[in-house]
């Protein structure tokens, strides 16, 4: 970021699939942070001068030549650090301790329990000797040997130093991971480090985020033009709002009905940009060229970047109608990075390419704005309602830009795009219906390429297989399975197949993420 708070922790990444949770914890304790790759750690640490070092976990092997290290100059400072699995691991290395690569018994993974041994300022309130607390593991290598002036606070059954602590110099390290919410008290203790160890106050919230990203896109942006493309999402909306708060007039709206929009998509969007915002929006037809374009494609990560391809093609051209943009804002939040590219440059694995992040060309004339990139979506709505965003919009489930092309695997036409359309509107109107809305983090029909033979009225039908998908979740990166009763899944399956031409069967997915990702494609 340009601009920071003078109270922060920087948070050294070495690849962890969830190293930006433990930035959410960090500032769900009112404490401003930043992520750095290591590799670029160092000019990180000099830019924003923090008062604590958190280090993340990583797929590495520290036992292995030219593995990740943490720069010298952390070590150097005298401020307190917190090294969580890998990082704990690498801090042993550094400072003399010993770290051995796991053999079939050497690893530990999912749910153990921690057997406090000794007092500890890091969980001083909060765990007491001989108490018994979960937590969540996932590590292959483990330390086998202290480095001086560490000492073993708490064990677990696969990790005899899986809590260690040097209380002279502030120095503490974990094997398991406090970030993830599968260690209940994971989040008090990253607080307990921000507050009682690092001794910051607490006190930074999502207004100072507004006011530092509206002066860093100030800065970025100048007097130059901006094209926003708008998705329909909450997302999308909230970057667009918040652009607009900061350069006015200097941002266009573009609205790409791609035909692959959910049931009314297009017309609520005009009205909130047009009606409630005064928002310059101009909407492009475009759902021929994207139907050629997709005619034939059934790889999901080519439809991506089709789409993400072509999108840029009808920004570019919307941006030269308009005298020239120099700048295409978008609403690309932390999930979509961590699954499409290596967050900030760090070294962490590909899932699947989102159409705004790993969807888009080389080529691309303008230069990116992304005020939301370092957030998940709880914390954008919440950004939503600091900026006064109706709840209506808010309150949305995800929606993704590729909108419907993701939901129906294999080829997508017209024809499949109507029928998914009308399932998912009847699915969506039963859950509303039921009051069970905002309890859903997610919830969309999938239209798959799958037909079966059914029977109507005494007649044989051939047609497609429906998929219900509904899930409850935090913050998008994991995802458990919304448990509906019997009753509520059969009322709508016998809407849907009634309601909807093309459909005579209806089946729910009981696949949490992991192992599954939240959409189908």
């Amino acid at each position: 970021m340009t601009i920071q708070p003078s109270d922060s922790i920087l948070i050294i990444d070495f690849g962890s699939q969830v190293t930006q949770l433990i930035a959410r914890r960090v500032r769900e304790a009112g404490v401003y942070s930043e992520i750095a790759p290591f590799n670029n750690a160092e000019e990180a640490f000099e830019r924003i001068k923090p008062k604590g070092i958190i280090l993340s976990g990583g797929p590495a092997s520290v036992t292995e030549a030219n593995s990740p290290r943490a720069p010298q100059c952390v070590f150097d400072s005298g401020l307190p650090i917190l090294g969580i699995c890998y990082g704990q691991q690498t801090m042993m290395e550094q400072l003399g301790g010993k770290v051995e690569a796991g053999g079939e018994a050497g690893g530990e993974f999912g749910r153990a329990f921690l057997e406090v041994e000794k007092p500890c300022a890091l969980y001083d309130g909060l765990w007491s000797g001989g108490e018994k607390h979960q937590v969540w593991m996932s590590h292959g290598d483990k330390v086998t040997a202290l480095a001086e002036g560490f000492e073993t606070v708490a064990t677990s059954e696969g990790a005899p130093y899986a809590f260690i602590a040097d209380e002279a110099r502030k120095y503490y390290g974990i094997q398991f991971h406090p970030e993830v919410v599968h260690t209940p008290d994971g989040g008090k203790l990253i607080s307990h480090f921000a507050h009682q160890i690092c001794g910051l106050a607490g006190d930074w919230t999502m207004a100072e985020f507004r006011a530092t990203k509206i002066a860093e896109i100030r800065d970025q942006v100048g007097g130059g033009k901006v094209i926003c493309g708008l998705s329909g999402g909450v997302d999308s909306s909230v970057a667009a709002i918040l652009i607009h708060e900061a350069i006015g007039d200097q941002l266009t709206c573009v609205f790409v009905d791609h035909g692959l929009l959910r049931m009314n998509e297009r017309e609520e969007v005009e009205t909130l940009f047009r009606d409630h915002y005064n928002i310059p929006l101009v909407v492009v037809e475009a759902e021929q060229r994207f139907m050629a374009g997709l005619d034939g494609v059934s790889d999901p990560e080519k439809k991506r970047k089709f789409i993400g391809g072509e999108f840029i093609n009808v920004f570019e051209e919307e941006a030269g109608k308009i005298g020239g943009a120099d700048f295409l804002a978008q609403g690309t939040l932390y999930p979509d990075v961590i699954e499409s590219v290596s967050f900030t440059g760090g070294p962490s694995v590909t899932i699947k390419s989102h159409h705004n992040v790993g969807g888009l060309p080389e080529r691309m004339n303008m230069q990116l704005v992304e005020p939301l990139r370092e957030l998940f979506k709880d914390e954008v709505r919440d950004l939503g309602r600091e900026l006064g965003l109706n709840d209506q919009f808010v309150g949305r489930h995800p929606f993704p830009g590729p909108g419907l092309a993701i939901r129906i695997p294999g080829e997508v036409n017209a024809e499949r795009c109507d029928i998914l359309r009308k399932a998912d509107a009847v699915y969506l109107e039963e859950i509303r219906n039921a009051g069970l809305y905002d309890a859903i983090w997610q919830a969309f029909a999938v239209l798959l390429p799958v037909r079966t033979v059914g029977v109507m009225g005494d007649a044989r039908t051939y047609d497609s297989v429906c998929g219900l998908r509904a899930v409850t979740s935090t913050d998008g990166m994991t995802a458990d399975i919304y448990p509906f009763d019997a009753a509520f899944l059969s009322r709508v399956s016998t809407r849907i197949i009634n309601e909807v031409k093309g459909i005579n069967r209806v089946v729910y997915d009981y696949t949490s993420k992991p192992p599954g990702t939240i959409e189908w494609e």
